[in-house]
């Protein structure tokens, strides 16, 4: 499927690449990082809150960020398991 942007025609993938190139791996490494630390400071921020209302919103936020981290986890062993996953 592709889609018109500014002019240039840019592939959609349904199903994601048999290959991961080494700037995929570096920017799902950055997306694992930046989901745990904000899941630990939600949660260190939420430890320190006296109103209970924002500390329920910190809460619900580090679960969000927790979720997300699973989730690409998830993604990436379902990857790895069907097929070896090669690096460019």
């Amino acid at each position: 499927m592709q889609n018109q942007m500014g002019g240039q025609q840019q592939m959609t993938y349904q199903t994601p690449p048999p290959i991961i190139t080494t700037k995929d791996h570096l920017y799902l490494n950055d997306m694992l990082s930046w989901n745990l630390l904000a899941m630990k400071k939600a949660h260190f921020f939420a430890e320190q809150c006296q109103d209970q209302e924002i500390k329920s919103v910190l809460e619900k936020t580090g679960q969000m960020h927790q979720r997300h981290y699973q989730k690409i986890l998830s993604h990436l062993k379902t990857q790895q398991q069907q097929q070896s996953i090669p690096m460019q």
